[in-house]
């Protein structure tokens, strides 16, 4: 807002109430030169137009308001009255500008983009993915691979978590709402199955959803729609996936770098179910719990990366060592107490989170939250066309 009407560039606000006037900071706010506001009460005025401007709430005709082009200062206030079309009559506007634009042809050179609070995002509209679905060949020389989470808060490239093959960079998802983890997970691994061939990628997935859940199936469908080698266990299953890659991470510690191809990504849906990760007492860690702990520290700079989901914090803490948390540097926090986002993000905002919204949290980029909507579960029919777009690139490319 600030640099770009040096560039020719103007930011047009909107909102049905203030909540989206308190997602901006103030600073934010005092670079809104232009501000128009309808009858409100006296708070809400001084917050629209500014601290000592309280004008609105003297307004009183049906849609009278006040245009203030003087970055809310009193004396720019200049009454007027709202312009009202009938609905048949904005419709008929409506549709003439939409056959004029046929008339001529014309095409927007990017497509628009749609702010929707109150629904989920949908990972059919991310085009990057869909560019990379329709690429002729594997991309291996990328050392960072996109794992996709869902639409940004603001207007930019969807939200992604970015796994490289260095300490810590592990993925961990917080919060209630097990339909959106599930969903994030799944687009991930759709992600990085889009970036590396199945030559260059395998998966485990330790699947604890719950069984009765319409989200139970997409995991499965995921391995059974993509080329790559992916094994899904369920909790009598945990003991022998960990103790599997615990022996791989192992092997390549003796290893040089040049001589590890394939990344193997570790998946776990529900985390807080895994009984046998908790220890009989506080001095004595399960041996399950021990492998896992390797597993994340030594893992990522051997190309084995793990992405978690848990319910609460007190569950990821009986869950996980204290030392454990900490070799998560990407998070995502959907709706929680206020306690918990302290203890995960240090800092409350996901407390004041929707159903809808959530925070990723990426240490490397200096710890700045940002705010997106996940995306909602995938279609299976969208699951099978990413499948078959897959397996042709794999058979291309043999």
């Amino acid at each position: 807002v600030r640099q770009g009407r040096a560039f020719g560039m103007h930011v047009l606000l909107a909102s049905q109430s203030l909540s989206g006037v308190y997602s901006m900071s103030r600073s934010t706010m005092d670079q809104m030169a232009v501000r128009i506001s309808l009858q409100c009460n006296d708070a809400d005025s001084r917050i629209i137009l500014g601290d000592d401007n309280p004008a609105a709430r003297l307004l009183s005709r049906p849609g009278e308001a006040i245009y203030n082009a003087a970055n809310g200062l009193i004396e720019g206030n200049n009454l007027f009255q709202v312009v009202w079309l009938p609905d048949e009559e904005r419709e008929r506007y409506l549709r003439q500008i939409q056959a004029h634009a046929k008339r001529l042809s014309w095409r927007p050179a990017e497509p628009q983009i749609i702010f929707e609070g109150n629904a989920p995002a949908d990972v059919e509209n991310n085009r990057e993915l869909a560019e990379r679905l329709n690429e002729p060949s594997w991309d291996e020389k990328r050392r960072a691979i996109s794992a996709w989470l869902g639409e940004p808060v603001a207007i930019k490239p969807h939200t992604a978590a970015l796994f490289r093959r260095q300490s810590r960079s592990n993925l961990l998802i917080l919060g209630q709402n097990e339909r959106a983890a599930t969903a994030m997970l799944s687009t991930a691994l759709v992600s990085i199955a889009a970036h590396r061939s199945p030559k260059a990628a395998r998966f485990y997935v330790i699947n604890l959803s719950n069984m009765d859940t319409d989200w139970y199936d997409t995991l499965p469908a995921l391995g059974e729609a993509l080329p790559h080698d992916m094994k899904i266990g369920r909790a009598r299953d945990l003991r022998k996936i960990l103790e599997e890659l615990w022996e791989i991470v192992i092997e390549r510690s003796a290893m040089e770098d040049e001589g590890i191809e394939e990344t193997i990504y570790l998946v776990i849906v529900g985390i807080q179910r895994a009984r046998d990760l908790r220890s009989a007492d506080i001095y004595t860690p399960a041996e399950e719990a021990e492998q896992l702990s390797t597993i994340l520290r030594d893992g990522p700079d051997l190309g084995v990366h793990t992405l978690i989901w848990c319910d609460t914090y007190a569950n990821l803490e009986r869950a996980l060592q204290r030392q454990d948390i900490a070799e998560f540097e990407l998070r995502v926090a959907l709706q929680m107490s206020a306690n918990d986002s302290n203890g995960f993000i240090d800092s409350p905002a996901a407390n004041k989170l929707g159903p809808y919204v959530a925070l990723f949290y990426d240490e490397e980029r200096s710890g700045a939250l940002e705010k997106f909507r996940p995306y909602d579960l995938p279609q299976m029919e969208w699951i099978q066309r990413v499948g078959e777009a897959l397996k042709d690139f794999d058979v291309q490319n043999r």
